[in-house]
């Protein structure tokens, strides 16, 4: 039995063994774990969100309300023909509805590259993209099927009423919020050198 192999050399081997990106108390010669969260997480956002969409264009006629809570939310079934929060709803212009859902697409297709890109560990990135991927969805799929996107929270302060907006719209804008934040906290967490 030889002694010849230097304690670093060893050191290095095992260190390069255990770092598979396998969990710890996998082995090392075990597959990674499947991404199961970009998976199902979009697929549930586009469930609630083309569910709760249905319900309201099964119960509301266009332009109707129901109550929620008196003086700041109401349930109101309108149509958004346009963009983001009503970005360019009351433009006309030729292969409208077909130029946005390429964009969309694009966009989806574009986002959906990077969160596969993303590490493993990289838990609330890729919780925040999984979300922007199945609000982006949901409202595709209206955009396709009906040529323009069904809306209906409605919150408002007196007479001053923020842009409807459905659960597809929420999930993407709790997927930008906590991306922001994941951003921060990582800007702030860089190591010095020395």
């Amino acid at each position: 039995m030889s002694h010849d192999t230097p304690i670093s050399d060893a050191n290095t081997v095992s260190a390069d063994a255990g770092d598979t990106g396998a969990p710890a108390g996998a082995s090392a010669g075990a597959p990674p774990r499947p991404r199961r969260l970009e998976l199902w997480l979009p697929f549930v956002v586009v469930a609630l969100d083309q569910l709760t969409k249905a319900i309201v264009r099964s119960q509301l006629t266009m332009y109707s309300s129901v109550t929620v809570l008196p003086g700041f939310v109401n349930l109101t079934h309108v149509r958004n023909t346009g963009a983001a929060f009503g970005f360019l709803n009351t433009a006309d212009f030729p292969l409208k509805t077909v130029l946005l859902a390429a964009i969309a697409t694009a966009a989806l297709i574009g986002v959906g590259l990077y969160a596969a890109s993303l590490p493993r560990h990289e838990l609330a990135a890729r919780t925040g993209l999984a979300l922007i991927i199945g609000g982006a969805a949901g409202n595709l799929i209206d955009r396709l099927v009906e040529g323009s996107v069904v809306d209906f929270v409605d919150i408002y302060w007196q007479t001053h009423h923020f842009w409807a907006f459905n659960v597809a719209d929420s999930a993407i804008t709790i997927g930008v919020t906590i991306m922001i934040f994941d951003m921060l906290g990582v800007r702030t967490h860089v190591p010095k050198t020395v």
